[in-house]
């Protein structure tokens, strides 16, 4: 069974995992990586969801405000020995259900095109490709999505 712990980006648990994913998104990313992470500074962040399987930390995500109506999920991961097991659409979920009990009406959030596991994931999860907003709006590798959370 999976536990959602709703908590801020000062939990360490939430750091590690993190870390991990900067040190996948280094790969993935390349020479393009030194531009996306200036935009993924966690100290920002004051919503986030670490999952726990048996006790262990196995993913999270988390959002912020973008505007009064959305907020932008951020820092989305899921272990690689736990993928393929729904972490990532109950962290997805509980994110959402959360912006929504805090009056937000969607969510919106990018993502690099090299991530086929990422954008098929958002694409499941009913996001729509929107154009690409903000720092990312000539950037050739982002795609950006968005989902009302009504």
């Amino acid at each position: 069974m999976i536990k959602l712990l709703r908590t801020d980006s000062k939990h360490i648990d939430f750091i590690n995992l993190v870390k991990q994913l900067n040190a996948y998104l280094k790969i993935v990313d390349g020479d393009e990586h030194d531009f996306y992470m200036q935009y993924n500074n966690i100290d920002v962040l004051k919503h986030t969801i670490v999952a726990y399987s048996d006790e262990k930390p196995v993913g999270c995500g988390a959002f912020k405000k973008f505007d009064e109506n959305s907020v932008e999920i951020k820092r989305m991961y899921t272990s690689t020995e736990t993928r393929s097991q729904g972490i990532a659409t109950n962290i997805l979920n509980g994110l959402e259900i959360w912006a929504k009990e805090l009056g937000y009406t969607s969510c919106i959030l990018e993502t690099g095109k090299r991530q086929v596991e990422a954008v098929n994931f958002y694409k499941k999860n009913n996001y729509q490709i929107i154009p690409n907003f903000g720092q990312y709006k000539n950037i050739e590798n982002s795609l950006c999505f968005k989902k009302e959370i009504l």
